[in-house]
């Protein structure tokens, strides 16, 4: 297993690796278009902050992925990304996206109704980075996803970063068992994520929250 830093010839295999990875999980497509969610969650890190993109390698292939961002408050935030995808690729004129808009614009609606909290972008100083991590479900248990965190958490660590959150959903129990391991905690409510269903059920955001090594 071979961890290394993202290189643009790798950007094709990554997109198809995009898709892939998140086969089986509660966030394995939320509107059926893989490149206008890879415009959102992949493709702004691999243009904006590519030194903080690492890769997973094995017997030749990519088998794993994470993206991260020393500064949230340097990178275009995810409402912002959603928005720009929306308005690129007309996601509102074509059936399957504009169902899950719909039904996210009523979930919000029922929400506020209950004053209930909706999921959103987490920010706090004290954890200014964030990341993003998909492994290939036939490279699960090889030691490939912690392996890319090893290899985020000494980034963090050489530029002085003070913490680091990330957020993944409750029902998504493997990936908090594993974020755990990693030495994350959860952090505040677990809302509803509008819109997004995992078995024909509601799905929730949790954030998780890790020091970094000064502190």
């Amino acid at each position: 297993m071979e961890i290394r830093h993202f290189e643009a010839a790798d950007r094709q295999e990554l997109r198809e690796l995009f898709t892939r990875a998140s086969e089986g999980s509660p966030v394995a497509s939320l509107w059926s278009d893989p490149e206008s969610e890879a415009s959102i969650y992949l493709d702004p890190y691999l243009d904006l902050a590519p030194e903080s993109v690492f890769v997973a390698v094995a017997g030749g292939k990519l088998v794993g992925y994470l993206t991260g961002c020393l500064d949230s408050s340097k990178f275009p935030s995810e409402a912002e990304r959603i928005e720009r995808a929306i308005r690129t690729y007309r996601l509102f004129l074509r059936p399957t996206p504009a169902r899950f808009f719909g039904r996210a614009m009523v979930d919000t609606l029922a929400a506020a109704i209950r004053r209930q909290s909706t999921a959103g972008d987490f920010q706090d100083s004290r954890w200014p980075a964030h990341l993003h991590i998909a492994v290939a479900a036939d490279a699960r248990g090889t030691g490939a996803a912690a392996a890319l965190m090893d290899r985020w958490f000494a980034r963090l660590d050489e530029n002085g970063s003070p913490g680091c959150h990330l957020q993944t959903q409750v029902e998504n129990v493997r990936a908090v068992r594993f974020f755990t391991r990693m030495g994350f905690t959860p952090i505040g409510s677990a809302p509803l994520i509008p819109g997004m269903r995992y078995q024909d059920e509601r799905v929730h955001q949790q954030a998780m929250v890790r020091p970094g090594e000064q502190m």
